[in-house]
């Protein structure tokens, strides 16, 4: 890669870093959404601040549940469902018109299903150990050789 564009991967990801902490003070900002572009932008220009971003005590969880599972915090839907519903129905307040509403409209609740549907991250470390031997328990279920009378044996005894 060239000297020129990993500086401007560097400067997306900086300028990110940049909102996302205004983001952390400011209200109306959001501030996740930013350190996931700066994780982005990052990964091209230099993995090893990608890699400090990922461990961050404060942020890091959500930056890693997203970028390795997809996963948006409960609280963080509430807020984005919320936060959408609030405008929505400021934006009905002002009645720009019906066109207007039902555009916007659509376009929200498109959001909120992306949003809702979303999995949540693992509450900690042990239900995260937890469900990867469930999830490897039922892929092993299947694998069991079939007793004398044809059931499934049980490996529990």
């Amino acid at each position: 890669m060239g000297k020129g564009r990993r500086r401007l991967w560097l400067l997306v990801g900086h300028g990110a870093v940049g909102l996302a902490t205004a983001g952390a003070f400011l209200p109306i900002l959001p501030t996740v959404p930013f350190l996931l572009v700066a994780g982005w932008a990052y990964a091209r220009g230099n993995p090893e601040l990608r890699e400090r971003m990922r461990n961050d005590p404060r942020f890091g969880r959500a930056v890693r549940e997203w970028q390795d599972r997809g996963a948006i915090p409960v609280k963080a839907k509430v807020m984005a469902v919320g936060g959408m519903s609030s405008s929505f129905a400021v934006l009905a307040l002002a009645s720009p018109g019906y066109p207007v509403l039902a555009g916007t409209g659509l376009v929200m609740a498109g959001a909120a299903v992306y949003v809702i549907s979303r999995p949540a991250p693992f509450v900690d470390a042990r239900s995260a150990d937890m469900r990867a031997a469930e999830e490897a328990g039922a892929a092993d279920a299947g694998d069991q050789p079939a007793a004398p009378d044809g059931s499934k044996r049980s490996s529990a005894r």
